[in-house]
């Protein structure tokens, strides 16, 4: 395909089917060509039979042998007799063994696979690289049938061991009740015996009681001759002798009741006690019983519990087992012995295969915009937006989210990933094919484990290497730890190849090496005009070769192509006379590298020279930023019709004489230049011939200067027209004046345009520039460039004629320098003396001693510029604005070098005392290559930081163009005088912008400009002299258009000088007009020498860079004090590394309080009061005091004014 034929080039997803279209077969093996007959191995990765013949119309084994058989594929080697060329283009395939991850989508960030799914990139990677799982599939069927079968099992087993321990609670009844059946039947017995022991026990006390009755009825009124004794008690009736009697039977029958009485007693006691035994073995019994019962009751609530605890465990598992939940690998196998039928889990590139084969986009993206319309956190909005757009692209473009899971590599085409012999015999190859080898040998020990069936750990392990492989051969970079061979340098991946700046973009689609272009050193042209640029001879011919071939057959010069050829390699005269000829119809480009804004490519006429050096018009280095210590400039020939009037029409540099990032004069001359017209301008207070001469015009003037009848710097009078009063107005007319000059400040004017004239000052190099910004501002562009010139020509006479020459005796060394370093070294050594008594700390003593060295150094340098002589060769370099740094230099040749900084910017508090002219000690110089050496580092270090910085801005802003004339919008920007914008005047900050409301003069209440005005120079003046405050104006901030801005909002192109165009590419030239002055930035501690001065580079750029990325914690964020007062620092209590700064601001206020004429006023003037006093009264009504403080009564005016202080107070935490 041709590259003509492409309009633009869009990478995207391919699918399995797409990457095995292109494929011309497999690519099985990992060896690529075989080392002794050196012809590429049978599907290895540089197989013919793939990816063609190795030689044009010639199959591998030989049978074909020529352009006749094309097209036929040989049966005995399967390849295609074709050209070679076929094995640039042709592709083959690696069926991957298992799928794998594309890691672009994966370990870049943003991850779109993540973003997709809603994942962390941490699990991300943990699932890819086989350290978790991941459920990819949940089936809802077998998950309703697993619950069902839960809450079956479930309730078994709580059956079960229901009736277990009711089976137990029945055995301990039974047992109870045996027991109480038993202790019953002993109750029943007891009572039942007791009446049957009672008559046991009474019978025979009754039966001898009775004995004795009827023995003693028997023997009433006889006397017994021997006692009677009742034998059961052994108690005494009758003694021997007695009469027997009434009282005897009745004693007998007491005897015998009590008798009873006491046997039934005891008797009832005993059985009361053993019924009592029994009674206590029941309660007992009976709550044995029961405690166990309830035992076992309790055992029963528990096992339910843990049965129902473990059910909602189990069914809460079972519930929250949804895709994309992660598992350990102890929990997987735990739930998968569990639960096995219910989901599948899955780890590395396969489960996210799984889960994006089965993604539904379109129900994905409602979800997601349902999210984003009704959530109400912005945290999850933006979340949910971020997917969306994720969402969105792929529907837009009809790529599965599968294809981000590779199934098949593709492999590219043998021609770009060469392999060729050295010298020695060894070979040289790309690194694609090491890392295609590795992934085609990783992926077939895989397919090999698979037919073996080997154990899980073993698989798993060779399908992370292979995702690895595949890893390193995309994005070797973006692996944790990239691949190398052997141990050497990282192995460059297909990414490598396309990105950064020697990718395939940026270096072979975007930069092409261009013909009609060539390369030389530049030297200084003095004698050029603005727009023209010299060409050695020899340069031009080759870059204009094909139009002076066309030319010259044209001009029958040449009868055909190659006769015209012929005369030019004979260098004919006629070839240098058509040359001529063609140049005058196309300028060339001239270009310095690095390009850092549109400047740095210009085009000009070219004029032929001799000689192999470019020459360059000296106004246009500042654009280039070129010199001529050995510079290349590159030059290039635009060819067709439209890139000529580019060229001419916008490139011309007499066409680009204004900075396009502030609208100043961008060709202002500079070194001899400035040298010759300061030296023609300045005015010496000394005697000179000519002096005091009265002359009638210009003309005269120079004739007598030609005539040597004047001195250059003669003071004479002059009659002529001026457009500036005495006090450097401008007049609206010009008046014909009689002015006091010298001579050669009218051989200046000679040159200027009669509106400037009358230019009466002596110009350094900023005079220079302003007088050449005045003629573009009052004559426009074409005058300017000739302006420029002829005060470059002029500059360039004059130093001529000057005879500025410099010599080692010119650098006078002040007397005064040894006094001035001796008070220093006695302060000095004050300070020193100070610190050993332990007065000072070390850093106040290095401060301290800067400070007296910088003192000390700045007291030399003017002591240098006092003994100078004013009028000198030296002095008039420096004043002028000639040299580069002005003084500086002078004092470091002249007086002393100063304090130097150390590689970390830290500033030695050791001087150099000494200067060049004396010479530099040991150490002196020693102490110097520090800066020196910092220089050169930050140079090379920040200039890529400066152009990075370029690049990124440009990057955000290249679409930022002027699409419309006016965006209708009333809005804009308020620029207050009272706001110090980098030291520039209102004047200067409302100059170029559009107004968005009309400007009143404050005085007069005039309308000075209305709404929609361009603010030109003489506006901006205008304004900024009538005193106004502050000036609304349209900004890009606030203009409304959708896409880029409108010309009012942007206002005047600073470039042109004239209000912006359509289309034009404003965002572009911002981010240069940033970037290039970034880079100055970088390149600026070069030429101190590391001379310690100002801020370093250290704060410079990356300070820009925290600026526009807008960080939220900048470093060296100051705390700023809100309000003025005086500062109190206290160490905080709560936290040793924190002090806190109060600040308290106090100020005396007068509160007045007008009191009623026939209100009675209480209070005394400079008596206090307190808050709430009453101050005046009428009857019950009162005015009482808002504030304490001092009473001051004014009965005239009826007024009551108390004094008091108002405080305010702020407290800030300030880590020590």
């Amino acid at each position: 395909m041709e590259t003509k034929e492409l309009t633009a080039l869009r990478i995207s997803l391919a699918s399995p089917e797409t990457i095995l279209s292109w494929s011309y077969g497999e690519v099985l093996k990992p060896e690529t060509i075989n080392y002794r007959r050196l012809r590429p191995e049978k599907d290895g990765l540089f197989c013919e039979a793939i990816f063609g013949p190795t030689r044009d119309w010639q199959c591998y084994c030989g049978k074909y042998k020529n352009p006749r058989y094309k097209g036929i594929v040989c049966d005995k080697c399967g390849v295609e007799v074709t050209r070679s060329s076929v094995r640039r283009e042709r592709m083959g395939h690696i069926q991957l063994a298992s799928p794998v991850a594309h890691i672009w989508y994966t370990r870049r960030i943003p991850s779109y696979l993540g973003l997709l799914l809603d994942i962390s990139r941490r699990n991300l990677d943990r699932v890819l690289y086989f350290a978790q799982y991941i459920v990819t599939y949940v089936d809802e069927e077998a998950r309703k049938k697993a619950l069902q079968r839960l809450e079956e099992e479930i309730g078994a087993s709580e059956r079960e061991q229901a009736e277990a321990i009711n089976a137990r609670i029945a055995e301990v009844k039974l047992r109870r009740d045996r027991t109480l059946a038993e202790l019953t039947q002993r109750k029943t017995a007891l009572e039942q015996n007791y009446d049957e022991r009672v008559a046991t026990l009474l019978e025979p006390i009754v039966k001898e009681g009775q004995r004795l009755e009827k023995q003693l009825q028997e023997q009433k009124g006889k006397t017994t001759r021997k006692a009677i004794i009742f034998e059961a008690s052994g108690d005494v009736i009758a003694e021997a002798g007695d009469t027997i009697a009434a009282s005897h039977i009745r004693k007998v029958q007491k005897i015998v009741k009590e008798r009873l009485e006491a046997i039934e007693g005891e008797l009832r006691e005993q059985k009361q006690s053993e019924l009592q035994q029994i009674e206590e073995e029941i309660a007992r019994v009976r709550s044995e019983a029961q405690e166990e019962m309830d035992a076992l009751r309790r055992t029963l609530e528990e096992r339910t519990e843990a049965v129902r605890d473990k059910k909602a465990r189990l069914r809460d598992e079972l519930l929250e087992l949804r895709p994309f939940t992660f598992l350990s690998e102890n929990r997987y196998r735990e739930l998968k012995s569990r639960w096995g039928q219910v989901f599948r889990a899955d780890m590395g590139a396969e489960a996210f295969y799984d889960i994006l084969k089965r993604l539904d986009l379109d129900k994905l993206a409602e979800e997601l915009w349902n999210e984003v319309r009704t959530t109400r956190s912005k945290q999850k909005r933006k979340k949910a937006t971020t997917r969306l757009k994720v969402v969105e692209a792929f529907r837009r473009s009809g790529n599965r989210p599968e294809w981000m899971i590779l199934t098949v590599l593709p492999v590219i085409p043998p021609d770009l990933r060469p392999m060729v012999q050295l010298d020695g015999g060894r070979f040289a190859t790309s690194d694609l094919n090491d890392l295609y080898r590795r992934v085609i040998n990783r992926n077939n020990r895989l397919k090999r484990l698979l037919e073996l069936g080997a154990p899980d750990v073993i698989i798993r392990n060779e399908k992370r290497m292979l995702q690895e492989a595949v890893d390193s051969l995309i994005d070797n970079s973006q692996r944790g730890k990239a691949l190398s061979r052997r141990g050497r340098r990282e192995l460059k991946s297909l990414s490598d190849m396309l990105k950064g700046k020697k990718g395939r973009f940026r270096r072979n689609l975007l930069g092409k090496r261009v013909d009609y272009s060539g390369r030389s050193v530049i030297v200084v042209g003095p004698h050029l005009k603005l727009y023209q640029c010299g060409l050695p001879k020899t340069m031009a011919l080759e870059l204009y070769r094909p139009f002076v071939i066309s030319r010259l057959v044209q001009h029958n010069y040449a009868a055909n192509v190659k006769g015209a050829r012929r005369l030019i390699e004979r260098n004919r005269p006629e070839v240098w006379e058509v040359l001529e000829e063609v140049i005058k119809e196309r300028p060339v480009l001239l270009n310095r590298a690095p390009t850092l804004h549109r400047l740095g490519i210009q085009a000009f006429e070219p004029v032929l020279i001799e000689g192999s050096a470019i020459q360059l018009h000296p106004l246009v280095c500042a654009a280039f930023n070129a010199d001529f210590d050995g510079d290349q400039m590159a030059v290039h020939v635009p060819l067709s019709r439209k890139a000529v009037q580019e060229a001419r029409e916008l490139m011309l540099s007499s066409k680009n004489l204004l900075k396009p990032a502030d609208g100043e004069p961008i060709i202002s001359p500079s070194k001899d230049m400035v040298l010759g017209i300061y030296y023609l301008t300045m005015d010496h207070n000394v005697p000179h011939p000519g002096d005091g001469r009265i002359f009638a015009d210009m003309d005269e003037v120079e004739l007598a200067y030609q005539l040597q009848q004047v001195d250059i710097h003669a003071r004479i009078k002059l009659r002529t027209q001026t457009w500036y009063d005495d006090q450097g107005g401008r007049l609206p007319e010009p008046e014909t004046r009689i002015i006091e000059t010298t001579v050669g400040r009218v051989l200046l004017n000679r040159v200027l345009p009669e509106e400037i004239r009358f230019v009466n000052e002596p110009l350094d190099k900023g005079g220079v520039k302003d007088l050449i910004a005045d003629v573009y501002e009052i004559c426009g562009r074409e005058v300017t460039t000739e302006v420029a010139d002829h005060i470059k020509d002029l500059g360039f006479e004059y130093a001529m004629r000057s005879g500025t020459t410099l010599a080692v005796s010119d650098i006078t060394i002040p007397k005064t320098k040894q006094e001035i370093i001796a008070e220093a070294l006695q302060e000095v050594e004050a300070v020193q003396r100070d610190y050993r008594r332990g007065l000072l700390t070390e850093q106040e003593q290095n401060e301290r001693i800067i400070e007296i060295w910088q003192e000390t150094t700045e007291r030399v340098a003017r002591a240098v510029k006092e003994t100078m002589d004013p009028h000198g060769n030296l002095a008039t370099m420096a004043n002028s604005g000639a040299t580069k740094g002005g003084f500086g230099p002078i004092s470091q040749l002249a007086g002393m070098r100063g304090l130097m900084a150390d590689p970390s910017g830290r500033i030695i508090p050791l001087p150099i005392r000494s200067n060049f002219r004396e010479g530099l000690t040991a150490l002196e110089y020693f102490i110097s290559t520090h800066g020196a050496r910092k220089g050169l580092a930050d140079t090379a270090l920040r200039t890529a930081d400066a152009g990075y910085l370029t690049r990124r801005l440009v990057d955000v802003a290249q679409d930022v163009i002027v699409n419309e004339y006016d965006c209708g919008t009333k809005r804009g920007i308020w620029i207050r005088k009272s706001d110090d914008v980098a030291g520039q005047s209102l004047g200067q900050r409302i100059f170029s912008r559009v107004l968005a409301e009309r400007v009143l003069d404050p005085k007069t209440g005039e309308v000075l400009a209305e709404r929609d005005d361009v603010i030109d120079h003489e506006l901006a003046r205008k304004i900024a002299a009538s005193g106004v405050e502050e000036v609304k104006v349209r900004s890009p901030l606030t203009c409304e258009l959708r896409h880029g801005v409108c010309a009012k909002c942007y206002g005047i192109d600073l470039g042109r000088g004239e209000m912006v165009e359509l289309g034009a590419a404003v965002g572009i030239v911002a981010a240069q007009s940033i970037g290039e002055p970034g880079t100055q930035l970088t390149l600026r501690t070069f030429h101190t020498g590391g001379v310690a001065a100002g801020g370093d580079i250290t704060t410079g750029l990356p300070r820009v860079e925290e600026l526009f990325e807008a960080r939220k914690t900048p470093k060296g964020e100051a705390v700023v004090s809100e309000i003025a007062g005086t500062v109190h620092i206290v160490q905080s209590e709560r936290y040793a590394d924190l002090r806190l700064v109060r600040v308290v601001h106090s100020e005396l206020v007068d509160e007045t309080y007008s009191i009623p004429e026939d209100w009675k006023i209480v209070v005394k003037s400079r008596s206090e009061v307190e808050q709430g006093d009453v101050l005046a009264m009428s009857g019950e009504a009162t005015i009482t005091a808002q504030h304490a403080g001092k009473v001051k009564v004014s009965r005239k005016n009826h007024q009551v004014v108390i004094t008091y202080e108002r405080r305010e107070e702020k407290e800030y935490e300030i880590p020590t």
